[in-house]
């Protein structure tokens, strides 16, 4: 069955879809000008089609100043001449609908760009005006109104408010900005956003997108009051459970209301989707995909599992009772753009994985071990039931570059903090498609918006096209095991395994996941084959006994052997 005909088959297409990421100004370049463009993505969608997945996610191509990447919108409705047109956009839709992709969009409702016309008319307005209305915009604290409205910290651990300076040179209110000072946050206790929205949202649907991926979903709504959150740091990966300790700007329960009327607008055309980013316990991350809200929510807590079987275990068991006790299907992750790419983050002792990005003088990871394990915990994810997202270049095996020069560094969180995080470059290169071309065949010409290392092609797609055990031929085969043997769906049951494996039923088809760092003795069923061996060195293996003998750091799929 083609992913055309699938996708026609199944009104809830989105349950067991494998989606992959793409990340506009680093995937393909058709001009030369060193940045990726919509022409180029629409050039390259050939190999998400060979590639087995159902559908890609586009990151912000907006008008922006792109202080954050373009997650600092200007214009939510219209295309960046850096990316190219509208006419391209539609081009791209028409294009990846024929290979039988569908494409969802990013939103994003918690804050726009500093240059976005709106904003700019709430500064010219001043204090009280219905123009200020659009965003949170408070007097200070202190006789002078010189200290910030409340305690909230930002991206660079200093303030979330940034205070306006009038026309006439003196200081006066102060705006609230959960990212950085040129992402002013949206007042959605204003009802002209929440119509704003709805248009936004129309705009694209009516153009022929098939959802929407909702940045900083768990944000728009910040508790009554803007209280100051006290001495608990807002910053935590997972945000707590406890309402008691939840901090006032994630996570509040008017979201839910925002999340239902997108649910009510989108439903009015059919097969549309809504996917929420928010960095969240299941437990509470099972309410934005309750019935009535989204349709998916990014499982993060996945994401940053320690590579052991236990913790792995815990995870899954605790992710997928959450999510089925509101019918919604667990959508599995482990790398985007803005996490350092699981091929080096699983190179590192368990205990000292990195955060914030990875540079030359810091620890590196074991290349080798990376991979190796990052083919064994993806192998892992897509025999998982429910959804999986893909993040360009991983399909490649591609790691962290962790060699960019500091003067190549673009992301603001590297500028904001002083060069103390290093930001998020190294998962954002531009991918390498020919090994001896220019740029790879990222463009025309030599040009790249981030500096590709020269190891790069070795990675690159045409010297792995071809050759069955490279990483790329493992994604294809795993993507085309997992609809042919019905994986994204059923149940799963676990069995009785070694401390250090992960085993599991799934239908027809057994799963071992051997997170230790030496071979282990595994039962197996009688009669089996190895379909798929995420080091694609076993696949095609008939095994004849009870048990088996699987490699470290290795993940079997093993079906009945019928000769």
């Amino acid at each position: 069955m083609t992913a055309a005909s699938r996708a026609a088959a199944s009104g809830e297409w989105w349950r067991d879809a494998v989606i992959y990421q793409v990340y506009p100004r680093s995937f393909a370049d058709s001009d030369g000008d060193g940045v990726g463009d919509l022409p180029g993505i629409t050039a390259r969608l050939d190999h998400l089609a060979e590639l087995g997945v159902d559908a890609l996610w586009l990151t912000p191509f907006y008008p922006s100043p792109h202080v954050d990447m373009g997650y600092d919108v200007a214009d939510y409705c219209g295309v960046d001449p850096l990316f190219g047109t509208l006419d391209d956009f539609d081009r791209l839709l028409a294009r990846a609908h024929s290979l039988g992709l569908r494409v969802i969009v990013d939103v994003v409702p918690n804050h726009c760009s500093s240059d976005h016309p709106l904003f700019a008319a709430a500064l010219a307005a001043g204090p009280g005006s219905p123009e200020r209305e659009w965003f949170i915009f408070r007097d200070g604290r202190g006789p002078d109104g010189a200290l910030p409205p409340n305690d909230w910290p930002g991206t660079d651990a200093g303030s979330a408010w940034t205070r306006v300076i009038g026309p006439d040179g003196a200081a006066e209110q102060w705006y609230l900005h959960l990212f950085d000072a040129a992402q002013p946050d949206w007042n959605w206790d204003n009802p002209a956003v929440a119509t704003m929205f709805d248009d936004v949202l129309r705009f694209w649907l009516d153009r022929g997108v098939d959802g929407f991926r909702v940045d900083v979903a768990h944000g728009m709504v910040k508790a009554p009051g803007l209280p100051d959150m006290g001495p608990r740091w807002w910053r935590q990966v997972i945000p707590t459970v406890d309402p008691a300790t939840r901090p006032p700007m994630w996570d509040q329960d008017g979201v839910h209301e925002i999340h239902r009327r997108w649910r009510r607008l989108v439903e009015e055309y059919e097969g549309r989707v809504l996917v929420a980013e928010a960095w969240l316990d299941p437990r509470r991350g099972k309410m934005y995909v309750r019935p009535d809200e989204m349709h998916q929510s990014f499982n993060f807590a996945f994401l940053v599992t320690p590579w052991s079987a236990a913790d792995l275990r815990a995870t899954i068991d605790g992710s997928l009772a959450s999510d089925r006790s509101v019918g919604a299907p667990t959508t599995w992750v482990l790398s985007n753009h803005d996490v350092v790419r699981h091929a080096s983050r699983l190179g590192y002792p368990v205990d000292a994985v990195p955060a914030g990005g990875v540079g030359p003088g810091d620890p590196q990871p074991d290349r080798a071990l990376g991979l190796r394990r990052a083919r064994a915990a993806t192998a892992l994810m897509l025999a998982l039931p429910g959804s999986a997202y893909l993040y360009q270049g991983e399909e490649l095996g591609l790691p962290e570059v962790t060699d960019l020069p500091d003067e190549s560094r673009t992301d603001y969180i590297w500028f904001a903090t002083g060069g103390a995080v290093r930001g998020r470059d190294g998962c954002r290169v531009p991918l390498p498609w020919v090994h001896d071309a220019p740029s790879f065949g990222f463009g025309p010409g030599p040009k790249s918006w981030l500096p590709q290392p020269e190891w790069f092609r070795e990675y690159a797609v045409d010297v792995q096209r071809d050759a069955p055990a490279s990483t790329l031929g493992l994604y294809r085969l795993a993507l085309r095991l997992r609809r042919e043997l019905g994986l994204g769906g059923g149940d799963l049951t676990w069995l009785d395994t070694p401390r250090e494996v992960l085993g599991m039923r799934r239908g027809s088809v057994t799963v071992v996941t051997n997170t230790g760092s030496e071979p282990l003795e595994v039962p197996v069923p009688p009669g089996s084959r190895v379909v798929l061996d995420s080091n694609g060195e076993s696949t095609g293996t008939s095994l004849d006994a009870q048990s088996a003998t699987v490699p470290p750091d290795t993940t079997w799929w093993l079906a009945p052997d019928r000769g």
